[in-house]
This record gives structure tokens, C-alpha cells and sequence, in this order.
């Protein structure tokens, strides 16, 4: 027997602006003018400053690196006719997931202490956020879109009738 397909399969994934490819040319151009400055410092005698320009590009290159390996967070929201699944994969690659019953569930945007607002999903006195690395204007969209799934779902017919 084939499971029917979800009625919603969205990855939420944080926007990173600079592409690998993008990465690769600006490490490149910064070697060069980094080699280049660091040639004329040591003709003129400031030998020292060679090491400092080395510094600079390891350091842009660690932190390159660490905002690529948070881009490998992800969350995926599934909607099933049973139940809602929250897939979290964290930066280390690590998963977790949870199940949520769909019928009571409700999303909505709320303020945390000390962040702006987020999307949350809550049911029975019990609440989870979704999408904290999204920028704030994709927050209010992604709500929408599960919103407007949660409640295609409960008032469709195929899922309202009793057997």
C-alpha cells in the first residue's frame, strides 16, 4: 500500500549571501593582496607585518568557515493527515525530531525575551519555535504557509468524515 504524500514538506535552511564559489574567489583575492602588501613590508624592511597579513586571512577564513558550517542547520516541517514532524538538524549534523498532533496545533508569531519575533507552533499547554535563524521578514510567510496547511487539513473532507 503507497502512503499518500505529505500535504506539507517545507526545509526552512539560514540564507548564507556568499556562495562557495564566491568564498573561493574572495579568499583568492585576498591572498593575493595580503602577499602582495606583505612583499612591499618586507623589502622596506617590516619583515614583522608579513606574519600580521598572514593572521588576517587565516582569521577571515575560520570565520568563512564557521558561518558555513551553522548554513548546514536546517529544520523540515512535514504535514501528514496524522501528525505534524519537526526534523531539526543542528550544525554538527546532529537530529532530532518531533511529532506533533496537527488538529489542535496552532502557529503563530511571538516575541521571546530579548529577540524578535519568531514562529511558534503550541498545542496543550506545550510550545516549540521554528525557523529562529530565518530573517524576520521570511518569519511572518513561513507562519502563513503552515497555518493555511494546518487548516486545509482540518477542514478538508477527507479528513473530517468518521469511519
Amino acid at each position: 500500500m503507497e502512503r499518500p504524500s505529505p500535504l506539507l514538506d517545507l526545509t526552512l535552511r539560514p540564507h548564507r549571501s556568499l556562495s562557495p564559489t564566491g568564498f573561493a574567489w574572495l579568499m583568492a583575492l585576498l591572498c593575493a593582496v595580503s602577499f602582495v602588501a606583505g612583499l612591499v613590508f618586507f623589502l622596506v624592511g617590516a619583515w614583522p607585518v608579513v606574519g600580521f597579513l598572514g593572521i588576517d586571512v587565516l582569521l577571515v577564513w575560520i570565520a568563512f568557515r564557521a558561518s558555513y558550517a551553522r548554513g548546514r542547520q536546517h529544520e523540515r516541517i512535514v504535514l501528514h493527515e496524522d501528525r505534524l514532524e519537526i526534523e531539526r538538524v543542528d550544525p554538527q549534523g546532529r537530529i532530532s525530531t518531533e511529532t506533533w498532533q496537527p488538529y489542535w496545533l496552532k502557529v503563530d508569531l511571538a516575541a521571546r525575551p530579548g529577540h524578535p519575533a519568531a514562529v511558534r507552533l503550541s498545542s496543550h499547554g506545550k510550545s516549540t519555535w521554528l525557523g529562529a535563524f530565518l530573517p524576520i521578514e521570511e518569519r511572518e510567510p513561513v507562519a502563513k504557509l503552515i497555518d493555511d496547511a494546518l487548516a486545509k487539513l482540518r477542514y478538508s473532507p477527507s479528513t473530517s468524515r468518521i469511519e
